[in-house]
């Protein structure tokens, strides 16, 4: 994928008009964004994916702890449906520090920018760490409590920010496989996690400890690598009027001079916002110019969490036990759901550019369809026909593989894409709460959905992953390769729809770029 990138940088960076005049040359090298996506993404959003991974492993090891500790307090014995209970607080409080997360990560990067909000990001993250690490010395279960809160603001800031930051940062050929390496991250992220969490290295009874607090590792990682690469040339222009930082950023970035083209594009973004101070989120929902940019982010964001992936991996355990693999050998087999996802991952951020972001959506949410569906014709005949069983386990790859391929990747880049510069913190924050607030849902409802449907209970995700197909169909322009006003006219023929001409000209002026269409009268 390297190898692939740094040729489209060298297929496309003719110089076309140098500006060195007035500013300080820096030369720097097409392997500069390459390193860049690895250093956010090491300390960003693989961070998401391993704090998910890392909690299977010693769940039974966490919830003796737990009893052990009532028992030392309190001289109190809790049944099983208590131990269970205080168990899914741990879990789920991670998504609610998520939301908190997604919440602030807007503020945070107007104020500091996007490079130094995901340094100063770093501050939840070890923390976190230090009160799971403690937290066995300590005899406080607690102590995990607050660190999976903390954990989880770590986890929704990088997810917000991360994507803003690449999608500002990396040219417009390339821009949308950029924007989705913060996916293929996620998905390592899982694998590691299930790597690390096995028996033979963190995943035992006396490390569990070690394991919660390892995600420590990669916070290092980004704290030593990424000062050493420019901020978001956009963040530079737009936000604190440094033309020449922003050309120097550039410059490291791309590895020759500065494309006019480019540059023109920045500055005609910074005309359009000049003067206008940052948008907030619920500005947005009253502002009819982004009416359709803001519900396609919140459908879209909110079926990625509502189509169901991560309740599949509810039923992996299952599903290999009766394909006939042993309580052993399980652990090593789930393993290869998180490859399965990575795989996928990477796939779509080869495709992104070629076949398209409204392709890649629509494709992957109508496979999970069919495979929702066939998964519970499996399930429902499994006690049937032997060979069920197989077919379940071929569905839940399937499954996991065509998310991967479109909602895991291409949902993150949306935001970057259909707003300017003075709406972008708030959208990603209204897109981010949505993701972290349906994770939240499917995660509490999910037990209830499985104990009431049974093997039907992947009916409902079927019809949310329809649903999502026809609204991208339907309603999602294509945003491949077109600059911000292109994708914003667009947009505006369906918020604007149905007035005539004259009322359309005085009615289109953009109110968050300022952007006019120019109307034939």
């Amino acid at each position: 994928m390297v190898r692939i990138l740094l040729d489209k940088f060298c297929k496309n960076g003719a110089v076309q008009k140098k500006f060195t005049k007035h500013s300080t040359i820096i030369k720097g090298s097409p392997l500069t964004l390459v390193l860049m996506v690895a250093s956010a993404s090491i300390g960003g959003t693989l961070q998401y994916g391993y704090n998910l991974a890392i909690m299977n492993s010693p769940t039974t090891f966490i919830q003796a702890f737990i009893n052990e500790t009532f028992l030392q307090r309190w001289d109190i014995q809790l049944e099983d449906y208590q131990v269970t209970l205080v168990w899914t607080i741990i879990v789920s409080i991670f998504s609610l520090g998520g939301f908190a997360g997604a919440l602030i990560a807007g503020p945070m990067t107007i104020r500091f920018g996007r490079k130094k909000c995901l340094l100063l990001n770093n501050v939840f993250l070890m923390s976190g760490a230090l009160l799971a690490l403690t937290s066995r010395a300590a005899g406080s279960f607690e102590m995990i409590m607050l660190s999976r809160v903390l954990i989880g603001i770590n986890a929704g800031i990088s997810m917000n920010v991360q994507p803003m930051y690449f999608g500002e940062s990396a040219p417009k050929h390339l821009r949308g496989a950029i924007s989705l390496s913060s996916a293929v991250f996620t998905a390592f992220g899982v694998v590691l996690g299930q790597v690390v969490g096995l028996r033979e290295i963190l995943g035992c009874e006396s490390c569990w400890q070690y394991l919660l607090a390892s995600n420590a590792i990669p916070g290092f990682i980004q704290l030593l690598t990424l000062p050493w690469f420019p901020e978001s040339p956009r963040y530079l222009l737009i936000d604190r009027g440094d033309k020449e930082a922003c050309i120097n950023a550039l410059r490291r970035l791309r590895g020759c001079e500065v494309e006019s083209s480019e540059l023109d594009e920045i500055l005609q973004e910074q005309a359009e916002t000049k003067g206008m101070r940052p948008r907030r989120p619920w500005e947005l929902f009253t502002d009819r110019s982004v009416r359709w940019q803001l519900i396609s982010v919140i459908i879209i964001s909110s079926a990625m969490q509502l189509c169901g992936n991560d309740s599949i991996y509810f039923y992996a355990s299952y599903v290999f036990k009766e394909a006939g693999i042993s309580e052993e050998q399980i652990q090593y087999v789930t393993i290869g759901t998180g490859t399965c996802e990575f795989t996928a991952c990477i796939m779509c951020n080869l495709l992104v550019e070629r076949k398209g972001r409204r392709f890649m959506l629509m494709g992957g949410f109508l496979l999970m369809t069919v495979c929702a569906i066939v998964f519970t014709i499996a399930l429902s005949f499994e006690r049937y026909v032997s060979w069920m069983s197989y077919l379940s386990m071929a569905c839940m790859f399937t499954y996991i593989l065509s998310f991967g391929m479109g909602p895991a990747g291409v949902t993150g880049v949306l935001p970057t894409e259909i707003f300017n510069q003075a709406a972008r913190p708030a959208a990603y924050m209204i897109a981010g709460s949505m993701m972290w607030l349906n994770l939240f849902i499917v995660g509490m409802i999910f037990p209830f959905l499985v104990s009431g449907l049974s093997e039907y209970c992947f009916v409902p995700f079927a019809a949310i992953c329809l649903s999502s197909a026809l609204y991208i169909g339907l309603f999602l322009p294509e945003t491949k390769g077109k600059s911000l006003s292109v994708i914003t006219s667009e947009f505006h023929r369906m918020n604007f729809k149905g007035q005539n001409d004259r009322s359309l000209e005085l009615q289109t002026q953009y109110k968050l770029g300022k952007v006019c269409l120019s109307t034939a009268l």
